[in-house]
């Protein structure tokens, strides 16, 4: 039985994982989900989180732990995953990438969601300078973020989304194929996501090859529509 730690994307929180986790559990697994610094009940100013606050985060969660965990992150926290195998490689059985930027050493993940042209957010996010975050506008929630869930999770995400900090996707990542190319990398292609769309997807994870790519024909939240398909495929790689 595995450890998964879980991590959400933008402007969400650990609520993202509340159809996923008892599904896991019911197979004998434990499943951590986290609020990164600034967000859901983490109260950290939004204006002093940053890439390294962030991944600080998890390593001091890993170092809670004895054994081995699994990594998975959504969205723009793959970089999160991968900074975390840098600095805790020895302690990371895999990664797994849901929908999510898998990011090269020295790039950052701006660099890459602004080669995706045909995602629908970018217009709808609203920018606050003094806070050096964003948020994104409530109309493109679920067109966006959400097409194939009920409609209870929009209204769950007017209540529930936040400011994003801006630092971290700016921030280079430094990753070695010593620590973090030690750790086995898998990605799941969320093939109906309209927000980091199948293009990206597809050429990041053909630049940094992992062990197996799965898809799943979802939206950009399938820990929603389709949480017992996810689990299914987060079981199976926990066994590859």
């Amino acid at each position: 039985m595995k450890t998964f730690i879980l991590i959400h994307g933008s402007w969400h929180s650990a609520w993202n994982w509340h159809r996923v986790i008892p599904v896991l559990e019911s197979r004998g697994h434990k499943a951590i989900a986290i609020d990164l610094p600034g967000m859901g009940r983490d109260k950290t100013p939004i204006q002093e989180v940053t890439l390294k606050t962030a991944v600080d985060k998890i390593c001091n969660l890993i170092d809670t732990l004895e054994e081995k965990v699994i990594l998975v992150g959504h969205s723009k926290n793959g970089i999160m995953i991968s900074q975390a195998a840098e600095y805790r490689s020895e302690k990371i059985e895999k990664l797994i990438y849901l929908a999510a930027y898998l990011i090269p050493d020295g790039k950052t993940q701006s660099e890459y969601s602004a080669q995706d042209a045909n995602g629908v957010l970018k217009p709808y996010v609203t920018r606050y300078p003094e806070l050096n975050a964003h948020t994104l506008q409530p109309e493109i929630y679920k067109e966006g973020l959400y097409h194939d869930c009920d409609n209870s999770i929009t209204q769950l995400a007017k209540l529930l989304l936040s400011h994003e900090p801006v630092a971290s996707g700016i921030t280079p990542l430094a990753l070695s194929e010593e620590k973090y190319g030690s750790v086995p990398r898998f990605y799941i292609e969320c093939t109906e996501d309209k927000a980091v769309t199948p293009f990206i997807q597809r050429k990041m994870y053909t630049e940094t090859i992992c062990e197996k790519v799965y898809s799943i024909p979802t939206s950009h939240s399938p820990f929603f529509s389709q949480p017992e398909e996810l689990s299914a495929l987060l079981c199976e790689i926990a066994t590859f």
